[in-house]
């Protein structure tokens, strides 16, 4: 008894620790002062002048463009590599799942740098299509393992009644397969547009000056000094970025629970 509450005790502290700072952010983004040190009143002024913001908005609109663009061609790539993974003897399987937990386990820095060589070595001009590119890649992944553990609850036998029963590969495919594999589809699908929302290093490295997204523009205003606006920004993604992650770890806990079964 004791030793839970200890537990317990020990787990609050280092999430207080850990997000006291963006609780703070919060309380401040409704401060009628620019001040960080003293309270002057609520206001919602900082979130008006926000999306009055040119500049705000344009970050804005090159980051859900890039995030749904890249999510959704990220989902498609992803679903159908997956299959293929699925498919393939268990040491061709092994070796491209531990290919594909690369870009997992790399630090957002050396993968952000290594596809600015490549674009830089294949002549491509850093700006929307490279980012969108850069997104995709290290979109895949995620989609990849989010999809097949569906398809390893999947039954083999399935498809190949659908077959012998008159339906074309493709027929059998859309409406067969694809039903059985869509949660994980859209859980994948969901986290690769929040990972896209609240990609930095990678976005930083492949762009140009004039396609930004949300957090380079954070970045380089936070540069010139703590604006309230950046206050109210960040609040806003902080809580589209938790709701989404919410969504998607009860469906991630809703497959493991059907994979158990």
């Amino acid at each position: 008894m004791v030793r839970n509450a200890i537990n317990r005790l020990y787990l609050f502290i280092i999430f207080l620790f850990l997000y006291a700072p963006i609780i703070v952010l919060i309380i401040f983004s409704f401060n009628d002062s620019k001040s960080r040190s003293h309270w002057n009143g609520f206001t919602l002024k900082w979130y008006i002048e926000l999306f009055q913001d040119p500049i705000i908005k344009k970050a804005l609109f090159y980051t859900i463009t890039i995030a749904i663009l890249s999510s959704l061609i990220a989902t498609v790539v992803g679903t159908i590599a997956a299959i293929g993974i699925h498919n393939m003897n268990d040491w061709k399987k092994t070796v491209i799942l531990n290919i594909n937990y690369l870009p997992i386990l790399n630090p957002d820095i050396v993968t952000g740098v290594s596809l600015m060589i490549l674009f830089i070595f294949a002549r491509i001009r850093l700006g929307f299509l490279t980012m969108l590119l850069s997104h995709i890649v290290f979109n895949i992944p995620y989609v990849i393992l989010s999809v097949l553990p569906k398809l390893r609850q999947l039954n083999k036998h399935l498809y190949e009644a659908a077959l012998d029963l008159g339906a074309t590969p493709v027929y059998a495919f859309f409406k067969v397969m694809l039903p059985e594999l869509m949660p994980g589809i859209i859980t994948g699908a969901l986290l690769a547009f929040t990972l896209s929302v609240d990609d930095f290093v990678i976005s930083f490295f492949n762009t140009s000056s004039g396609v930004t997204n949300l957090s380079i523009t954070i970045f380089s205003m936070a540069r010139i000094g703590i604006n309230p606006k950046i206050n109210a920004l960040s609040t806003l993604m902080f809580l589209t970025v938790l709701i989404l992650l919410f969504i998607v770890n009860i469906r991630t806990s809703k497959d493991i629970k059907e994979e158990k079964l």
